[in-house]
């Protein structure tokens, strides 16, 4: 089982962040702008949608890494932290899901 957690990712991405976009992709997305970033992020949604379907558990696994590495560039590029996005998941769990939904503003 590995140790590598989502942090690690977030930090891993600050590191290459800071790289010339010739030699990383992520400096490279980053450079691109943050619609660039986020568009990568929704065709990755797309494939690990395709991939669930398939009931290919490789491709959705292989897919899913991708969703979150899009998913941690993209809160990158707009200055929001994963511990942000944590906090949030934290708060909702106080209650259960339906009634956490119903209680939201539409």
């Amino acid at each position: 089982m590995s140790n590598f957690t989502l942090s690690d990712l977030e930090r891993l991405i600050a590191e290459r962040a800071a790289a010339s976009p010739e030699e990383s992709w992520t400096a490279k997305l980053l450079a691109a702008g943050p619609e660039r970033a986020a568009k990568k992020l929704g065709e990755e949604a797309v494939e690990a949608v395709i991939a669930a379907v398939k009931g290919d558990r490789e491709e959705l696994i292989a897919e899913s890494a991708d969703l979150l590495y899009h998913l941690l560039v993209v809160l990158r590029a707009r200055d929001v932290a994963l511990q942000d996005v944590l906090s949030q998941l934290e708060a909702r769990t106080a209650k259960s899901g339906l009634a956490e939904k119903a209680a939201r503003p539409r």
